[in-house]
């Protein structure tokens, strides 16, 4: 039977997230670069039904956690995803809007 992790309670997804990290670490050894990709995926999207989307706010700009010279406007959160856009290191902004889960999101950048 399958379940969403919006019903899952705490400890069955940091269960959820240790199995994925191991089918992670597996496929890697076994050279499986896209599995490793969508384990690695839905380890962070279990990750964000963890954490409080109230933390993040519309309108603020974070440090991507895992992509070190990018950051993320957030344009708005719904449940455990932030909409908004990519901006490099040169400030320029992406123009496509996009759902990142909130689990890539890191400290708030310095304007």
């Amino acid at each position: 039977m399958n379940y969403r992790y919006s019903d899952y309670s705490i400890e069955q997804l940091h269960a959820e997230i240790g199995r994925l990290k191991e089918k992670a670490q597996k496929a890697e050894q076994l050279g499986n670069v896209s599995e490793v990709a969508v384990n690695e995926r839905k380890m962070q999207v279990a990750l964000a039904y963890t954490m409080n989307p109230e933390d993040f706010s519309a309108e603020q700009i974070y440090q991507f956690k895992t992509e070190p010279g990018y950051s993320f406007k957030v344009n708005y959160v719904n449940g455990v995803f932030a909409w908004g856009h990519r901006i490099n290191l040169l400030g320029e902004r992406n123009e496509k809007e996009e759902a990142i889960p909130i689990s890539l999101l890191g400290d708030k950048a310095k304007e």
